[in-house]
């Protein structure tokens, strides 16, 4: 889990559709540098310094793990990807959209290209009037006063319009759920991703431990003897784990993300154990099963066989590299038949076969993307 720090921006814009570029940046910073906390009311300004149209302008607050660097970095890329074009004139031109870092924490940062608190922050109205909408009581880390007794100070004489246009704060992950389940195929990258998410969004961890189970690697040796002791002592643990865990979290208050749901344990027994065994597995599951707390959403990666082979072969685990295809193939067809009969679960299948989530952050956006457009059903 990675530290998240406050941050506040300032976005200005005056060309093309003003107020869409506003959103748009919102959005964006919402996906790339994290969770926007709040976003002030819209002020027009005229333009401060140079003869052009009127600025839109906004701050926002945002929770965010990055880096001061990267957060500069990011803004930059967010700049470009939108248009803005930096020029040697940059700071007494027109822009599409304009990004500033204002605060970060209560640090005070002098790099070659950043420089926090925003050195002319306190000489701008269009600036000060939004930051103290949201943040009156943030102490700027210089002046050694709050953000509202810095306004009062402040010498711009420019005029200040509160409008009545409104953007819409994006939704983050930690908004909309409150327990994320990611499930998939042996190899098809669950944990990866539910780390991934639980460092971006500061979320709550809940991990299989399948490596500390002993039965695992006789299994692999020797499937007919070792099935039923192996799903068992699963079945057991993650029952257990689930119970515990999740009841130490506040599942109204923390966000939580597991990398697998308790109904993998049916899937895998039906695959692996004998008729007889599955009868009894299935009436100690059925008890098991309705005590156990339901994800807001259960998310399925789907990776195709080829894929699932080359991550098991990569990851080196020695008991899982004579794994068969038609394995592989029988676990992918217990989770299919799963979710199309389960109607209790708010289910998402994501197709991450040519999708590399780790190395490329638009994909990683995209599945994020994904998980955040889902319109819950079932409560």
């Amino acid at each position: 889990m990675k530290i998240q720090r406050t941050t506040y921006l300032s976005l200005g814009t005056n060309q093309g559709n003003t107020l869409s570029n506003l959103q748009k940046a919102c959005d964006e910073i919402a996906q790339k540098v994290g969770r926007i906390v709040q976003i002030s009311s819209v002020y027009k300004t005229a333009s401060w310094g140079f003869k052009s149209d009127d600025f839109l302008n906004v701050c926002i607050e945002v929770s965010t793990n990055l880096t001061p660097e990267k957060l500069l970095k990011t803004v930059l890329e967010i700049e470009t990807a939108m248009g803005r074009k930096r020029g040697v004139a940059e700071k007494y031109e027109a822009r599409i959209i304009d990004i500033d870092v204002l605060l970060f924490d209560d640090e005070i940062i002098f790099y070659e290209n950043l420089k926090v608190p925003h050195p002319s922050m306190l000489d701008r109205k269009f600036v000060m009037v939004p930051l103290t909408e949201i943040a009156p009581n943030m102490r700027h880390p210089i002046a050694k006063k709050t953000i509202l007794i810095c306004l009062q100070s402040c010498n711009d004489a420019s005029d200040i319009e509160k409008t009545d246009l409104q953007l819409e704060r994006p939704i983050s992950l930690v908004d909309k759920y409150n327990y994320i389940a990611i499930e998939g195929n042996i190899g098809a990258g669950k944990t990866t991703l539910a780390k991934m998410i639980g460092d971006d969004f500061n979320a709550k961890l809940v991990l299989e431990r399948f490596a500390d189970n002993p039965f695992l690697p006789k299994f692999y040796e020797d499937k007919e003897r070792y099935a039923f002791p192996l799903e068992m002592s699963f079945l057991a643990d993650r029952y257990s784990q689930l119970s515990d865990d999740l009841a130490q979290f506040d599942l109204f208050k923390n966000f939580i993300v597991s990398d697998y749901y308790i109904f993998k344990s049916l899937i895998f027994a039906q695959v692996t154990l004998a008729k007889e065994e599955y009868v009894l597995y299935r009436r100690m599951f059925d008890i098991m099963y309705k005590e156990i707390t339901k994800p807001d959403l259960y998310v399925y990666l789907y990776q195709n066989t080829e894929r699932l082979l080359k991550n098991i072969k990569k990851r080196g685990r020695d008991y899982e590299q004579n794994i068969a295809s038609e394995y592989l193939e029988k676990i992918h067809q217990g989770y299919a038949g799963f979710i199309k009969t389960e109607q209790n679960l708010n289910t998402l299948i994501i197709d991450v076969s040519e999708l590399d989530f780790v190395n490329k952050k638009q994909d990683y956006h995209a599945i994020i993307k994904q998980i955040n457009e889902v319109e819950l059903t079932v409560k």
